[in-house]
């Protein structure tokens, strides 16, 4: 339902901005970035829904997020009916200027951006060249002058324009970086980064890996958020008497299926620990506990894993 709103605005502001836009084509004057902008309801208390379409000669670029209510200066969200509004978003890469309407705290609109002539000159300083597309999307992601400093601050190896766009996306930040490297993690990549924002991986994440004796690198975090292989469910292994298995393994175990049920499974047939290789095997080979089962009551008891992977292996059922 918010998404077919989101839509609606959208369509009603496309149809407004054709005729502004067309008004203010002949002024070459006019700032190059404009476009229309919808807001809606969000799930999340104390924001709304803010989406900004970008209309340009080579195509169109879209935003859409969650932003806090106290980033609309001047516009009360709570008022009922309808409401001509404008506000401005000002960053230090420039200001989005917005003219349109809400009803009942919903509603869309067209803007323009103004970018700050001094910007592409500071972020230069700092060895961040800027052109005019990526100061639109820093305005919009709130790449401020001070973010930049704090991230060249963190000495990362890869750190460019495209990089700090993308931090602001996920939440990559400085308190992020020093927490992680307060767990001992010594990360310098900023794509590491980006990937741990986009995956999960956290600093509560990794204290509990050492906690528990591992030194994960940051492939293998990333892998294991991924694969769902967290520390709760490996809480669970734990009860079931697998304790301080190998990560690639732990990966493994979630790849191919093995589970704390699983495992119990086969420990009331009798396998009281199987070694996680041979788990593994069994997930590959579809040897399961019904299978053993299955075979039991044919008369075949006491069959060790490796025969009972080989007879799936050479197809006896």
């Amino acid at each position: 339902m918010r998404m077919r709103r989101t839509l609606a605005y959208i369509v009603f502001a496309s149809c407004v901005i054709l005729l502004v836009l067309k008004a203010r084509a002949s002024d070459p004057s006019n700032e190059v970035h404009r476009g229309s902008w919808a807001i809606s309801k969000s799930d999340e208390p104390g924001k709304v829904e803010f989406a900004l379409m970008e209309h340009r000669r080579d195509g169109n670029s879209n935003s859409q997020s969650d932003w806090p209510m106290n980033s609309f200066p001047g516009v009360d969200f709570s008022k009922a009916g309808r409401q001509d509004v404008h506000f401005t978003i000002s960053r230090d890469a420039g200001k989005i200027e917005c003219e349109g309407y809400l009803q009942d705290g919903e509603g869309a609109g067209v803007f323009h951006f103004q970018p700050d002539p001094n910007y592409l000159r500071e972020m230069q300083s700092l060895g961040f060249p800027v052109d005019e597309q990526k100061q639109y999307a820093m305005a919009v992601h709130d790449v401020s002058l001070a973010f930049a400093r704090d991230m060249k601050g963190e000495h990362l190896n890869d750190l460019d324009t495209d990089k700090l766009i993308a931090f602001r996306i996920f939440g990559v930040d400085k308190a992020f970086i020093e927490a992680l490297r307060a767990e001992g993690l010594k990360i310098s990549e900023a794509d590491k980064l980006v990937a741990f924002r986009i995956h999960g991986v956290t600093a509560q994440m990794v204290r509990s890996l050492r906690q528990a004796g591992y030194s994960p690198d940051e492939d293998t975090l990333v892998a294991m958020r991924i694969h769902g292989a967290t520390p709760e469910w490996m809480a669970e292994l734990k009860q079931r008497g697998y304790d301080h298995i190998d990560l690639q393994q732990l990966i493994a175990f979630r790849i191919h299926g093995v589970s704390p049920e699983f495992i119990q499974k086969l420990q009331g047939l009798g396998y009281s620990h199987p070694d996680p290789d041979d788990l593994i095997a069994m997930r590959i080979h579809n040897v399961t506990p019904e299978y053993i089962a299955d075979m039991r009551s044919r008369g075949m008891k006491d069959l060790s894993i490796d025969k009972l992977v080989s007879m799936k292996i050479h197809g006896i059922d």
